[in-house]
């Protein structure tokens, strides 16, 4: 069967935006999601000198963390509204100033009350305007390469924490905590706002459709958000998010008191302690499936893809599970956890606009990115909530389990025809 007819990850028969400016625009697009990552994944280094200076107990610290996420999640529609009012220059830049911001501010807090409101709320709006706001932009300018595109600016934000974890980390050490939040703030801030001013949209930037190898067809039609809120397809897909973001974070979430629990996070593997490398290795392939997979669905399509990878989550965990007690493989399978789980932040924006289209691409996945909130929300609580009240880890990995085979099935069960049937 002719494999274009059968892929309906793209729309197709649409001119390409020219090669070199799309390209730029990935570039800088990758550089505001790396100003903004530190917040939410270098936070774990600051908890322990914050509730020292605060004087307050963990568990009070962390609503913190937890107000960061839901911000960035739940206010992305009106985020990505105004985007698309605005344009991406001024609002991304706006973003990337008040994530940086939100760290300079901290560095002065003397209650956890400042903290949450500069931290948290600042943090969280900041971060959650650039994130939307670069997605959008992406699936704009790679009508054909959606999938990697997206991938790639996901792979900044998962993995832009590499570049300053151990920088950090020393200037914590040698210069305390106040003078790294501002100094590093201020970085963030500079670089990503000088990032985003060449930001723009594509309008008018084409170049003839065999410029590219895979150029589509036919461009799905636009739906305004309004519209697309009506139809059972979306609902679908963002049931479908909500279940993978809730597996995966139900596990990674948990892994440091599971990996003690199960005898292996001491446990030297390579000469490194089993949970540090487990979280290094980690890192690295949440990083890597976010454009691999996104590249793979650009040619094998959107729902085959999300299939292989959702089971391969499934899998990776049953094994996890199974040889709980054998630190190499612990190590081993959480990379492939991680691997089978990343991938949700590229094929799930790119379906989305390849269904929806792209003029309100930006608003359309400000409310899909919903569905990570309410991951986010479910998995940790639920999975620490599960295990306090049956005392194992055994029900949590299985509800885990579940849900990821479930969506794989869903994906290549019901959406595909779904999305075969909405595009006609």
């Amino acid at each position: 069967m002719n494999s274009v007819a059968e892929n309906t990850s793209v729309p197709t028969a649409v001119a390409l935006p020219a090669a070199r400016d799309r390209w730029i625009q990935l570039a800088l697009g990758v550089l505001c999601m790396m100003a903004i990552s530190s917040p939410q994944y270098v936070w774990t280094l600051f908890t322990k000198p914050l509730a020292a200076k605060l004087g307050v107990p963990l568990s009070e610290l962390q609503v913190t963390f937890s107000l960061l996420i839901v911000l960035q999640t739940f206010f992305s529609p009106f985020q990505g509204a105004l985007i698309e009012r605005f344009g991406p220059r001024r609002l991304i830049a706006l973003g990337t100033v008040l994530s940086g911001l939100s760290w300079v501010l901290a560095a002065q807090v003397q209650s956890v009350g400042l903290l949450y409101l500069s931290y948290g709320v600042v943090g969280g709006l900041g971060t959650g305007i650039v994130y939307v706001g670069v997605v959008g932009q992406m699936v704009r300018w790679f009508p054909d390469r959606r999938g990697l595109a997206v991938g790639m600016v996901a792979a900044g934000y998962g993995m832009g924490a590499i570049v300053t974890t151990f920088p950090i980390a020393s200037a914590l050490a040698g210069k305390g905590l106040e003078t790294t939040l501002w100094q590093f703030g201020l970085l963030f801030a500079v670089i990503g706002f000088f990032a985003s001013q060449g930001l723009r949209s594509p309008h008018g930037a084409v170049a003839p459709v065999h410029a590219a190898a895979h150029a589509p067809a036919k461009a799905a039609p636009d739906v305004p958000t309004r519209q697309m809120l009506r139809t059972p397809l979306f609902w679908l897909l963002f049931a479908m998010m909500t279940m993978m973001s809730t597996s995966g974070l139900m596990v990674t979430s948990q892994m440091a008191t599971f990996a003690k629990d199960f005898g292996v996070a001491g446990v030297t593997v390579l000469g490194m302690a089993a949970l540090p490398l487990a979280l290094t290795l980690d890192r690295f392939t949440n990083g890597l499936t976010r454009p691999l997979f996104g590249w793979v669905s650009d040619r094998w399509g959107r729902e085959n893809t999300m299939c292989f990878a959702f089971a391969l989550e499934g899998v990776a965990m049953a094994l996890w599970l199974l040889t709980r007690e054998n630190a190499v493989l612990f190590v081993l399978l959480s990379g492939v956890v991680f691997l089978g789980w990343g991938e949700i932040f590229s094929l799930f924006p790119s379906t989305l606009t390849d269904t929806f289209g792209t003029r309100y691409a930006t608003t359309n996945y400000g409310w899909l990115y919903i569905s990570q909130g309410i991951g986010s929300i479910l998995g940790g609580p639920l999975a620490a909530l599960m295990h306090e009240q049956l005392g194992s880890w055994i029900p949590v990995f299985s509800v885990a389990i579940t849900l990821d085979v479930v969506t794989a099935v869903l994906a290549i069960a019901v959406l595909k025809p779904a999305r075969r049937r909405y595009l006609g």
